[in-house]
């Protein structure tokens, strides 16, 4: 990753960027959620957002958008869980480095530590299958007091940066027309970093839909832990970011030698390599920690698709083996999946960052396809022929709505924005590249097999309120 994320967060934006935009990356968040957390409270199946655009989008349409949605978000999970394993990994190796500059860095070295993760959580994910709530929780308690030893120590230690250089300091080191448009490019690496990396200041980023099925009283515990999870990663992430800009020098960061400046930050603060080590060494097992739920997520995602018979050998990938009760194959692709695409970041850093660029608008335009056919299910629906769920937004609802569509369309805009105003090769982001193929790839397959198999969700709806949706939806029709 190089310095990928402190040149885009501090190259473009600068700490006042970072600090005056972050609260309106959450409040945009903060709408998808709520407008998620009613959908997941009307409808929890397992894999919520390709389920809910099959039920809600008019029936002409309901299975190519259902399938669509489908391949997006599963892809955008594949890559988001090679991600945060690649920046962990190579966190491991600058920390090395730092501890031993006699020590001659190679790319293999990174790549045999992501296989070695990739390992650990596929261990954490099938063999130790029945602990994984627990690890999950000690994970939770792990972000939680990582979080306050890195606060305090760094408050603590650290010299104050005078609050003219945080609260008046824009960087536009992309040469862009605008510091407002520097200032945007900033949040792609921040979308990227609170979608793939697990939500390494406070917990991991698994959407609670992905297990409706197997949680008690779903339609109520589904919406607060998604809201809560957001509340959480606001408060605790945007702490951190405090206290970063007041604690940093933003030219020594980004002229560090080494690949990861938390590690340039962390000296700075402790005069100290054991405490640097220590403190470096909390967050790579945060990410290492994130990375359990992610390949989690992701499996599971791929197995509730190939389930609906969404992608080729679907009747392999979602075959539950009987005595573990897991879905072994899914969890063996979705690994294979990963050490490709950690070789193919060994090979190319530019391909990798377009990989992950896919993540975020994955995620994104997932998240309007599902948002859309909602708002039209709504207008177009009376409010009492719907099944609403315990968690309503009400009136609220059809602004809510209209404002996360905005802010969709403008984080999937700059999901695909270089980092740069002068565009080479070398600067492109080829995520759009990587998207298109992608969505070329998922048409390809409908017209060869999958509108000939691909019904939308087949999960066995036993209540009575879905099956008079059903037969609401039909009228409506």
């Amino acid at each position: 990753m190089s310095m990928y994320f402190a040149h885009l967060v501090l190259f473009n934006g600068g700490p006042t960027g970072i600090i005056t935009t972050f609260p309106v990356f959450f409040l945009g968040v903060l709408m998808q959620t709520l407008v998620m957390a009613e959908l997941a409270s009307m409808i929890p199946l397992s894999a919520g957002q390709f389920n809910w655009v099959a039920i809600l989008s008019p029936p002409g349409i309901s299975n190519f958008l259902s399938y669509l949605t489908g391949w997006i978000v599963t892809i955008a999970w594949q890559a988001a869980c090679a991600a945060p394993t690649f920046i962990c990994s190579n966190m491991i190796v600058a920390l090395a480095s730092y501890s031993n500059p006699d020590y001659d860095v190679k790319n293999w070295h990174a790549a045999l530590i992501f296989y070695a993760i990739i390992a650990l959580a596929v261990l954490v994910n099938t063999y130790l299958g029945r602990l994984f709530p627990s690890i999950e929780s000690l994970a939770f308690l792990l972000h939680v007091v990582g979080f306050f030893i890195v606060l305090i120590v760094v408050v603590y230690l650290a010299p104050k940066t005078d609050p003219s250089t945080v609260f008046d300091n824009f960087i536009n080191g992309g040469g862009f027309p605008t510091t407002a448009q520097s200032v945007l490019v900033w949040t792609q690496p921040l979308t990227s970093v609170s979608t793939q990396e697990g939500k390494k200041l406070s917990i991991d980023d698994r959407p609670p839909e992905r297990a409706a099925e197997e949680i008690e009283n779903a339609t109520r515990v589904i919406p607060r832990a998604m809201i809560i999870t957001v509340v959480l990663y606001f408060v605790m992430g945007y702490g951190i970011i405090i206290m970063v800009v007041f604690c940093m020098s933003v030219e020594e960061v980004l002229t560090s030698a080494y690949t990861f400046p938390v590690i340039t930050v962390f000296g700075q603060v402790t005069k100290s390599q054991n405490g640097t080590v220590f403190l470096t060494s909390l967050i790579i097992i945060m990410f290492a920690c994130g990375v359990f739920g992610l390949l989690a997520t992701a499996s599971r995602m791929l197995w509730a698709f190939a389930r609906e018979d969404g992608v080729p050998f679907s009747a392999q990938v979602s075959k539950i083996e009987r005595r573990t009760c897991l879905p072994l194959v899914s969890i063996g692709t979705t690994t294979f999946i990963s050490l490709i695409l950690g070789l193919i970041a060994l090979g190319s850093e530019a391909t990798f960052n377009a990989l992950s660029g896919l993540t975020v608008a994955g995620f994104y335009s997932a998240f309007i396809i599902s948002a859309t056919v909602w708002l039209w299910r709504r207008v177009t629906t009376p409010a009492e022929n719907l099944p609403w769920g315990p968690f309503r937004l009400g009136k609220l609802g059809v602004p809510t709505i209209l404002a996360a569509l905005v802010y969709s369309w403008v984080g999937l805009i700059f999901a695909f924005w270089p980092p740069i105003a002068a565009v080479t090769v070398e600067t492109f982001n080829w995520s759009l590249v990587v998207y298109l193929g992608v969505i070329f790839l998922a048409i390809g397959w409908w017209f060869l097999r999958a509108r000939k198999t691909y019904t939308g969700p087949k999960t066995e709806i036993s209540s009575q309120q879905w099956m008079k949706l059903f037969e609401r939806t039909a009228r409506v029709n």
